[in-house]
């Protein structure tokens, strides 16, 4: 990327305290550590830490910098431009650095399977086009803006993820990135703390595509019992996809321990569709890249060829062999929908001592009960045959499979990840089928790590 100063000012309504307004930068940091050359320094501001502190370390390596103090001082000469808000400054450079681009724009959001699917659209994409896509899950007011500073004059369209926790986020991250597509992959009860409802959600969520109109298109879960009604707003295309609803619907569905294929009908001709990855909710998500595949003419076998090669990203369901034991690795994150697939994925391994390691998923408010009590349910339901919780919320979990008849013996209740380890390290044995999920803050690749450590040998 090239900008030059002068269009920095223009797009932040900055004031220039130093420097020159034709000098240009290459890049954008918000990350005095690692800031290179050629760089614009952002010092964005946090509970924790204050970048306006490294301003003067972050200026001996990069080319300008933004600051909120009008009284900054520099005797280099080097461009500092004053802005009222370096955040604000950040998404407004990005949105005029985005509007560079004359190019197709996919946004992806949902409760659940957001970063699979917005990968699996990514390699269908790039059977035919240059794509820009977030990298791992970069799906918020800062890690967007930063995925837009990639694009360059190669690339033929960009598949971006838009996250949220409450209302107003996505409209912030809609206005940045201007996509003309949305995919949504699910409405669950992720973030229901603050929003309340899964209508709530549902209105959170429709920020996304409260612009769009003729020309646009918008790609929905049929199968959503929330998300079908997105399908009254006027103006833009919509695409549907699902096992049961749809446009593009799934057949002759086979689920493996480790891979699934099913059939889809495409323009009257048959796909058989094979993935190297297990789950019910791995085709939902796969539906929706092939959904984006025919909207942008990727041919068929291209398009089956690239879902036949996906791999999951790390922490997502990744499957491990090690030493005589299975690790199904899906520490990354966790909410309702997403333990309850996981769970699917393990049940499906027969004739192995099937065990769950599940932490607390945060964020649920209320509804932490009643949700963790149903994960419990769904552990009983797919004949889990040891179950072992970490976290208070997860205790719900244990309760929920005890009250659905699973042998309280076979249940173990941990405070924290030393805990839980301590309790495999008594029970593992050869040919065991360990899932380990937990949401991102209960760290439970700590478990995994000790699992291919020390699993039986």
């Amino acid at each position: 990327m090239i900008l030059t100063v002068k269009e920095i000012l223009d797009a932040t309504e900055g004031k220039l305290l130093s420097g020159d307004i034709n000098i240009c930068v290459s890049g954008i940091s918000t990350d005095s550590r690692t800031i290179k050359s050629g760089d614009l320094f952002i010092p964005l501001k946090g509970e924790r830490f204050n970048g306006e502190e490294f301003i003067d370390d972050a200026l001996n390596v990069a080319s300008a910098s933004l600051t909120e103090s009008i009284n900054y001082i520099r005797h280099d000469n080097k461009p500092i431009i004053f802005v009222k808000d370096t955040k604000d400054a950040l998404h407004r450079i990005a949105k005029y650095y985005r509007s560079k681009f004359d190019i197709p724009f996919i946004a992806v959001t949902g409760s659940s399977g957001k970063t699979t699917t917005k990968d699996m659209i990514y390699d269908v994409l790039s059977m035919k086009y240059n794509v820009l896509k977030t990298i791992g899950n970069f799906n918020n007011e800062i890690g967007l803006p930063l995925t837009l500073f990639k694009l360059n004059d190669d690339h033929e369209m960009a598949v971006v993820e838009m996250g949220m926790s409450g209302f107003g986020e996505i409209r912030r991250l809609k206005n940045i990135a201007s996509p003309n597509v949305a995919v949504y992959t699910n409405i669950g009860v992720a973030h229901i703390e603050k929003l309340g409802s899964r209508e709530n959600i549902l209105k959170a969520k429709s920020e996304l595509i409260e612009d769009f109109k003729d020309g646009d298109t918008i790609v929905i879960n049929a199968d959503d019992d929330m998300l079908i009604k997105l399908l009254d707003k006027k103006g833009p295309k919509f695409v549907t996809y699902g096992i049961n609803n749809g446009n593009i619907k799934a057949f002759d569905i086979e689920l493996k321990e480790e891979s699934s294929k099913y059939k889809v009908l495409i323009d009257g001709c048959v796909l058989d569709v094979e993935l190297n990855v297990p789950g019910k909710h791995n085709i939902y998500n796969s539906l929706a890249a092939i959904c984006i595949g025919i909207q942008f003419d990727v041919n068929k076998d291209d398009i089956r060829k690239a879902l036949s090669e996906f791999q999951p990203s790390a922490m997502r369901l990744n499957i491990i062999d090690a030493f005589g034991i299975k690790i199904i690795n899906d520490v990354y994150n966790a909410n309702p929908s997403s333990m309850k697939a996981a769970l699917s994925v393990l049940g499906g391994y027969a004739g192995k001592r099937k065990i769950a390691v599940l932490g607390n998923m945060l964020e649920l408010g209320q509804y932490a009960d009643v949700a963790h009590r149903e994960v419990g349910e769904h552990v009983k339901e797919n004949d889990i045959d040891v179950l072992i919780t970490v976290g208070d919320y997860a205790l719900k979990i244990a309760d929920g499979a005890v009250e659905k008849g699973m042998d309280k013996n076979n249940v173990f209740r941990c405070g924290n990840n030393a805990e839980a380890i301590d309790v495999i390290k008594n029970i593992m044995k050869e040919s065991d089928v360990f899932l380990v999920k937990g949401s991102r803050g209960m760290k439970m690749e700590e478990i995994v790590k000790f699992l291919q450590e020390s699993a039986y040998k």
